[in-house]
């Protein structure tokens, strides 16, 4: 029992948002958060909205405040930010990323004085978001490894539900701000236990690294190297975004190893399925409709079941068309006689022709986002009477989201790897 108690002390010392508010600080993170000024009377007045003292009432305190871009009437220095105001040219005020897309928050303001923190934070957490999916999963499926790709959209709509729905399930809430900043307000209606970001961050890359290890040519410590920055990367990122504790983002890890322990092993015979067995699209549609159903009745709307669904539709799309690729002989991947692969003769005409290919096949992709995101809202406000005047307001609604989200990503999924190498070999890019 004594070393039960010693776990949960430390699970609840590192989900204290301190934690957070420390590395944030060290990295040149300093809040904006409202100060209250004493009145006469030693009481407090009520803190001011904008959280920026003004320079006319503390010009003493904030002579060394010299802040980049700021009026001249205001301070610009947060409550303890003397000790991290950082070089004058390096110090910037800054906004959230991404106004929350349920609430509309916007955040506060902060300062950055460390601007390089700030873009490769920025960098990595992007890695974990949806343009980064719709950019890396259709490059690597094109112009590098059709195989590995879609078992990697296997991987990642597995854990992404998996994740998605613990938090639901768990219902941890961010963490508390003030002390924590909130650099990103994005996800912040949805809750936070564990890190979707670390898991995606954790499974996309060590995944790759296991599919290719092998049958690439590449050295083991260069590919564990690259996998294991990739996911440090990402965590660290969430707790500098103040969006995850430190126990959030290494309990997202743990949970992806574990999970990958155990779906790694079964890809190759769910890869076989889905191309060769007569009932894989019922049992496609199926499974993944069903995941979502479940996904969506666990909790009120938030970006999270979104994006679940999102992920749940991919994975379908993607499923189907490697059956269809398979029985229509489509199929791109190399013969086991041409393994291990190398990347050793890559030529500048093969470079211009990858680049083609991509810039084309995104552009593709985004205008099937598009018309599907145009057509399919409007549709089903209409099959299910509700007002379609307010997308954001009727996308909150299970009978629009879950539907809606299905049918415009699994129509993304099978054009990435069904219709647009089809393309490819009609204006002779394949």
């Amino acid at each position: 029992s004594s070393h039960v108690k010693a776990f949960v002390d430390m699970c609840n010392y590192l989900q204290e948002p301190c934690h957070v508010a420390r590395f944030q600080k060290i990295c040149g993170v300093i809040g904006s958060f409202p100060v209250r000024a004493k009145t006469l009377d030693g009481g407090e007045s009520e803190p001011d909205g904008s959280g920026w003292r003004r320079r006319a009432q503390h010009r003493e305190q904030c002579s060394d405040a010299n802040v980049h871009g700021m009026q001249s009437d205001d301070c610009a220095r947060p409550e303890g930010a003397s000790a991290a105001a950082g070089a004058e040219s390096d110090t910037v005020r800054a906004k959230p990323l991404r106004k929350n897309s349920l609430t509309e928050e916007v955040g506060q303001e902060f300062l950055i004085n460390n601007r390089f923190f700030f873009y490769l934070f920025t960098f990595g957490t992007e890695l974990g978001n949806e343009m980064f999916f719709i950019v890396f999963f259709p490059f690597l499926f094109w112009n590098v490894d059709a195989l590995v790709s879609r078992r990697l959209i296997i991987v990642w709509a597995w854990n992404l539900f998996l994740g998605q729905s613990t938090k639901d399930m768990v219902r941890w809430s961010r963490p508390a701000s003030p002390p924590v900043v909130k650099v990103e307000v994005f996800y912040n209606s949805e809750y936070s236990m564990p890190s979707t970001h670390a898991m995606t961050g954790t499974a996309i890359p060590f995944c790759l690294f296991m599919l290719t290890y092998g049958r690439w040519q590449y050295a083991f410590l260069f590919g564990l190297s690259v996998a294991l920055g990739w996911s440090v990367l990402v965590c660290v990122s969430r707790v500098y975004m103040g969006m995850h504790s430190v126990l959030e983002v290494i309990t997202g890890f743990l949970y992806t190893l574990l999970i990958l322990a155990f779906l790694c092993p079964l890809l190759d015979t769910i890869d076989t399925f889905y191309m060769t067995h007569s009932s894989a699209p019922l049992a496609i549609v199926a499974s993944h409709v069903s995941l979502g159903l479940v996904a969506f009745s666990l909790d009120s709307w938030s970006t999270s079941r979104g994006d679940t669904a999102q992920a749940l539709g991919t994975g379908a799309g993607a499923a189907l068309a490697t059956h269809v690729n398979y029985q229509l002989g489509l199929l791109l991947d190399p013969p086991p006689s041409s393994l291990p692969l190398s990347l050793h003769s890559v030529s500048i005409h093969a470079v211009v022709l990858s680049m083609l290919r991509f810039f084309l096949g995104v552009a593709v992709l985004l205008v099937t986002r598009m018309v599907m995101k145009a057509v399919t809202i409007p549709f089903l406000c209409r099959v299910f009477g509700l007002p379609a005047d307010n997308v954001r307001q009727a996308r909150q609604h299970m009978r629009v989201e879950l539907p809606y989200r299905y049918m415009v990503y699994s129509v993304v999924g099978f054009s990435c790897v069904c219709v647009v190498p089809l393309l490819f070999r009609i204006v002779n890019l394949a």
